[in-house]
C-alpha cells in the first residue's frame, strides 16, 4: 500500500484502518446482511416490527439487511486500492473470475435452494469493474476506445445481471474515477446510491483509510478473505437447512 493518501473529508487523526480492517469490516458487514436474508428472514419473531421511522418498520431482519448495505462500497474500494498495488494484474483478475465461478452454485442455493438462479454473484460485479479499470488505464490516451470498453462491460454487467446490477458496475467506476479525491469519491458515490442510502455510511470507514496493507500478508491469509464469499455462504445453506428444512 501506498502511504500517500488521497484527500479525505476526515483529519489524519482519524485515519487509522489498515487495508486489513476494512477487509474485515466488509466481510462482517456482509455476513451481517447474509444473515438477515437466510436466517432472520425465515424466523416471525425477527420480522415482526420494532418501530417506525421514517414510514419504515423496522424489524431485526431490516436492522441487519440495512446494516449490511455498507459492505459492498468498501468492497469497491478495496478493489480499487488493490487494482493500483497489485505487482500482478493478470493474476488479479484472473483470481476474482476464479471466485466468481466457485461462488456461483452457493450463491445459487443462497436464493433458491437450487443449482439455477437467474443473477449472478458480486464476484462477476467486482470483474467486470476490474476489466474497466484495465481498458481504462490501457487506452489512457484514447477516449474513443475507454468509452466503447466501458459501453461494451456495462452492457454485459446488464444481460449477466449480477449482484448490485449495472449500478454496482458504474459505482465501480465512480470510485476509480475519483481515486485521488476521497471527499468528491463520497459525495458523488452517495448520490447514485440515493436508492440505497443506508451504503452511504460505508465512506466513513473508507475516509478512515491509512493506505497501509495491515496484518493480511501472504498467500495464505489472502486467500482467506476470497474464500470467505463462497465459504460463509455455504455454513449458512447449511443451517438454514437445518434450522428451517429448507
Amino acid at each position: 500500500m501506498t502511504t500517500k493518501l488521497p484527500a479525505s473529508f476526515l483529519p489524519a487523526k482519524f485515519q487509522v484502518l489498515s487495508g486489513s480492517a476494512l477487509k474485515l469490516i466488509a466481510i462482517t458487514l456482509m455476513l451481517i446482511d447474509h444473515t438477515g436474508l437466510m436466517i432472520l428472514y425465515n424466523y416471525p419473531a425477527t420480522t415482526a416490527t420494532l418501530f417506525s421511522f421514517g414510514g419504515v418498520d423496522y424489524s431485526w431482519y431490516r436492522i441487519f439487511r440495512d446494516i449490511g448495505r455498507a459492505a459492498f462500497p468498501i468492497f469497491c474500494f478495496l478493489l480499487v486500492e488493490g487494482f493500483l498495488h497489485t505487482h500482478n494484474r493478470k493474476k488479479y483478475g484472473l483470481n476474482l473470475f476464479l471466485f466468481a465461478c466457485i461462488s456461483e452454485i452457493p450463491w445459487n442455493f443462497m436464493f433458491t435452494n437450487t443449482w439455477r438462479y437467474e443473477k449472478q454473484n458480486v464476484f462477476f460485479t467486482l470483474f467486470l469493474g476490474y476489466l474497466a479499470f484495465c481498458t481504462l488505464e490501457y487506452f489512457w490516451d484514447n477516449q474513443k476506445m475507454q468509452l466503447v470498453c466501458v459501453l461494451a462491460l456495462l452492457t454485459v454487467s446488464v444481460f449477466l445481471k449480477a449482484d448490485y446490477g449495472w449500478r454496482g458496475f458504474v459505482f465501480l467506476l465512480i470510485m476509480y474515477w475519483f481515486r485521488n479525491d476521497k471527499t468528491a469519491q463520497a459525495i458523488i458515490g452517495s448520490c447514485w446510491l440515493y436508492y440505497e442510502w443506508k451504503a452511504c455510511f460505508a465512506f466513513l470507514s473508507i475516509n478512515m483509510y491509512n493506505g497501509e496493507r495491515g496484518f493480511v500478508k501472504g498467500k495464505f491469509l489472502k486467500y482467506v478473505f476470497y474464500w470467505f464469499y463462497p465459504v460463509h455462504i455455504i455454513i449458512l445453506v447449511i443451517l438454514r437447512k437445518l434450522l428451517f428444512h429448507m
